[in-house]
């Protein structure tokens, strides 16, 4: 869960860009709050997909 949206997109990008598929729950009743905390964006992936998700993104972008 991210509290900003661009934030939940970064997630996403990484994590696609690892070969894992994401989609973002919750973006738009986010951005309709005008800023109230409502919860975050949800990342989510495939079950069979949390633990490599975690530990990619465990992994500091930069590293090989």
């Amino acid at each position: 869960t991210c509290n900003k949206p661009e934030q939940a997109h970064l997630v996403r990008t990484r994590l696609e860009a690892g070969g894992i598929a994401a989609i973002l729950l919750d973006e738009n009743v986010t951005q309709m709050e005008s800023g109230f905390f409502t919860g975050g964006v949800r990342v989510q992936v495939a079950d069979e997909d949390v633990e490599a998700a975690r530990k990619l993104l465990a992994t500091p972008p930069d590293a090989p």
